[in-house]
C-alpha cells in the first residue's frame, strides 16, 4: 500500500504538481488503506484522480477509437467540456489525430508533431497492451507549443557550439607558440643549435636540452615539436620543480575517481594521456624525485602506464622532450639521478649556450625583445644609442635572455624619448662599466624628470585639467606643455 502511494507521489512530483494537488492524490489514495481487498470501483476512482491532475492534456481511447478518458487540462486547451467527449470518436474531437491508427498498428509514436487549432504540438501516442494485445491508447500533449522544443534545440545547439569553441581554444593553447624562426641569433652556438633542432625534429627519439636558467630551453623544445610531424598535435608541458612530489604521479599518469582524498569524481587524465600523438615536455627534469624515476622510465620504455588508483593499462604515443639546468651526469655520479633514466632521456643531447658566450647575439636579442614589448604596448619604435649598446655588451648576463627581457621591459617603462641611452638602463648595469659622470648624470636626470612630471600633474589638477591655464601656471607655452604631457604619458582623465 505504502509502495503504491509513494509511486503516485513520485508521478505527481515529476509532473510538477502543487502541494495541494499532491495532497489530493494522497487523499484519494487513502481509499486503498481502508481494506486489504480493493474493489475495482475504488481503484478506478484513485487512478482517475491522478489522471485528472496530470499537468498536460491527456486522453485515452479504446481499440475502436472511442474516448474513454479526457482530462480537464486537455479540455481547457481545446475550450471544450471534457466530460462530454467521453464516448465520442477521437477524430471528432482532436484534429489531425493518429491515436486510432496507433490502436490498429500497436506501434508507439513518440515526440511527434501535430497541428492542433493552428499550433504545432509535440505529442505522445502510446499503445496500452495486455497479453500482447492492444486494449487502449494513451495520448498526451508534452509541450504547449513546438516552438518550445525549438528553443530547447537551439540552446542545445548553442551549448554544443560553445563546447567546440572551447575545445578548439584549448587545443590552440596547447599548440607550440614558437618555431625555429622564433630563435634569434647569428652566433656559431645558436646556428649549430638550430641545426640540431632540425635533426631532432626528423625523429621520434627523446631529446635532453641542457643549459643555464633563462637561456630559452622551452623555446627550443617547442621549435623541435613545431618542426616535427607531430606539429598539429599538442605539446604538453610539466615543470617537475613546481609540482609537489606527492602529486607528481597523478599529474603524469592521471587518476581514477576516488583514488585519494580530494580527487575529482570523474577522475583526471594525466600528461601522458594528453600528449597522445603529440609531445611531452618535462622541464627541470633534474628535480624529479628519485622514487618517481623508475615509474617514468617504465612509461618511456613501454609507452604504457596505469592511472593512480586504477588497474587498466593505458597506451600513449608521445614524443618526450626533457630539459634541465642541472648537470645530470654529476647527479648520476652522486646517486641522485638514475643512470638508466638519464640514458633514456639523453638520446639526442642539445646544449644551449649562455648569452655571455653569444656576444654577437646580445644586441640582436635586445632589439627583438624591445620590438615585442613596444608592439604589445602599442607604442612607437625604440632604438638603442651607441652608449647603451656598449653597456649591454659589457654585462655578464647571469640570468641570460630572461634577464635581458627584464631589462628591456624596465627600460621601456621609464624611458622618456624614443632612444635608449645609458642613463635609461637599470643602475646595476653600470657597475660593470664605469663611465665618468654617467652615474651622477643618471641620478640627477631621474630626480629632475620626476619633479617635472609631478609639477605638470599638480598644475593640471589645480586647473581642472585646463591645459591653457595649466601652462600659464607653470610659466611655459602650452605647446611645450603638450609635448611634456606626451613625453611623460600623463593621463588627462581626472
Amino acid at each position: 500500500m505504502e509502495e503504491c502511494v509513494a509511486k503516485y507521489r513520485h508521478v505527481a512530483e515529476k509532473e510538477q504538481f502543487s502541494m495541494t494537488q499532491i495532497s489530493d492524490v494522497e487523499t484519494g489514495s487513502k481509499l486503498f488503506d481502508r481494506q486489504d481487498s480493493l474493489s475495482v470501483e475504488q481503484e478506478l476512482k484513485a487512478l482517475k484522480l491522478i489522471f485528472e491532475h496530470i499537468g498536460e492534456g491527456s486522453c485515452v481511447i479504446n481499440v475502436d477509437g472511442i474516448i474513454t478518458h479526457f482530462n480537464e487540462a486537455y479540455g481547457r486547451f481545446l475550450d471544450i467540456d471534457p466530460k462530454k467527449q467521453i464516448g465520442r470518436h477521437i477524430t471528432e474531437v482532436v484534429e489531425n489525430t493518429r491515436m486510432h491508427i496507433v490502436a490498429r498498428t500497436g506501434r508507439a509514436e513518440l515526440n511527434e508533431s501535430q497541428s492542433i487549432r493552428g499550433q504545432n504540438m509535440i505529442v505522445q501516442r502510446i499503445p496500452i497492451k495486455k497479453d500482447g494485445r492492444v486494449i487502449a491508447v494513451f495520448g498526451q500533449v508534452i509541450f504547449k507549443d513546438v516552438a518550445e522544443v525549438g528553443k530547447l534545440a537551439k540552446k542545445l545547439s548553442e551549448l554544443e557550439s560553445k563546447v567546440r569553441i572551447y575545445q578548439k581554444e584549448l587545443d590552440s593553447l596547447r599548440m607550440a607558440k614558437y618555431s625555429l624562426d622564433s630563435i634569434v641569433g647569428e652566433s656559431e652556438p645558436i646556428l649549430q643549435a638550430k641545426k640540431e633542432v632540425l635533426k631532432a625534429a626528423a625523429t621520434n627519439l627523446s631529446v635532453l636540452i641542457s643549459g643555464e636558467s633563462g637561456t630559452g630551453k622551452e623555446l627550443f623544445a617547442q621549435s623541435i615539436h613545431n618542426a616535427s610531424a607531430r606539429k598539429n598535435k599538442p605539446i604538453i608541458r610539466l615543470n617537475c620543480a613546481v609540482i609537489p612530489s606527492d602529486l607528481l604521479e597523478s599529474e603524469l599518469f592521471g587518476y581514477e575517481k576516488g583514488a585519494f582524498t580530494g580527487a575529482k569524481n570523474t577522475g583526471k587524465r594525466g600528461k601522458f594521456e594528453l600528449a597522445h600523438h603529440g609531445s611531452l615536455f618535462l622541464d627541470e627534469v633534474g628535480d624529479l624525485p628519485l622514487e618517481m624515476q623508475p615509474k617514468l622510465l617504465r612509461a618511456l620504455e613501454e609507452k604504457e602506464f596505469e592511472r593512480v588508483g586504477g588497474n587498466r593499462v593505458l597506451h600513449s604515443d608521445f614524443r618526450l622532450i626533457a630539459a634541465s639546468n642541472q648537470d645530470l651526469e654529476a647527479k648520476v655520479e652522486q646517486g641522485l639521478f638514475r643512470a638508466d633514466l638519464y640514458y633514456r632521456l639523453n638520446v639526442i643531447p642539445l646544449h644551449i649556450a649562455p648569452l655571455r658566450e653569444r656576444g654577437k647575439d646580445i644586441l640582436l636579442v635586445a632589439r627583438h625583445l624591445l620590438k615585442n614589448i613596444t608592439e604589445e604596448a602599442g607604442a612607437g619604435e625604440f632604438d638603442l644609442t651607441h652608449g647603451a649598446e656598449e653597456l649591454l655588451l659589457s654585462h655578464h648576463w647571469p640570468g641570460n635572455v630572461r634577464e635581458l627581457n627584464n631589462v628591456m621591459e624596465r627600460t621601456f617603462a621609464s624611458c622618456e624619448g624614443d632612444h635608449i641611452t645609458p642613463a635609461d638602463l637599470p643602475f646595476y648595469l653600470h657597475k660593470n662599466k664605469y663611465v665618468p659622470g654617467l652615474i651622477q648624470r643618471s641620478l640627477l636626470k631621474e630626480v629632475v624628470t620626476k619633479a617635472e612630471k609631478a609639477a605638470i600633474q599638480d598644475a593640471l589638477r589645480l586647473t581642472d585639467y585646463n591645459k591653457v591655464k595649466a601652462a600659464d601656471l607653470l610659466g611655459i607655452h602650452r605647446t611645450l606643455l603638450y609635448k611634456k604631457i606626451k613625453k611623460y604619458r600623463i593621463s588627462l582623465n581626472p
